[in-house]
């Protein structure tokens, strides 16, 4: 299996989890669960150059190439905004760089994230999708 259709069935594997609630209160309640079991972040990197502009709370995103793959780390201290990345992560997480850029995020209109995520929450999703479009470009060039 390519590297390519794993992001895509990251993608519908999201899309099928989502489909087992009825409503977004169980949806935004997923997310935040999600959000908790993210991995420890170093305090050392809680750093400007990791700090991604354009979101409400903070968020720090770390990144490092292994092998052909890319690997994230990243942090919020709001809840939502931790799960938001959690899913974001469970897409993007150790691809192949070119497999990220190429892959549309179409997960985010699927499932209705686009409509139901305040505009500053959006605007912050949106950031950490460019910082992580924007790594994936530099570390497939």
């Amino acid at each position: 299996m390519s590297s390519a259709t794993s992001v895509e069935q990251a993608q519908q594997e999201l899309l099928e989890e989502f489909e087992m609630f009825d409503n977004w209160m169980d949806r935004y309640q997923y997310i935040i669960d999600m959000g908790k079991q993210l991995p420890a972040f170093p305090e050392e990197w809680k750093v400007v150059e990791h700090k991604i502009q354009g979101c409400q709370s903070n968020v720090w995103m770390h990144h490092r190439r292994d092998g052909d793959y890319v690997h994230f780390d990243a942090v919020s201290d709001a809840a939502i905004v931790s799960g938001l990345i959690a899913v974001l992560m469970r897409i993007y997480n150790d691809r192949r760089p070119a497999d990220i850029r190429d892959t549309s995020p179409h997960f985010l209109g699927d499932l209705g994230l686009d409509k139901h995520l305040s505009p500053t929450r959006s605007n912050g999703l949106n950031a950490m999708l460019e910082r992580i479009y924007r790594v994936a470009e530099h570390e497939a060039a």
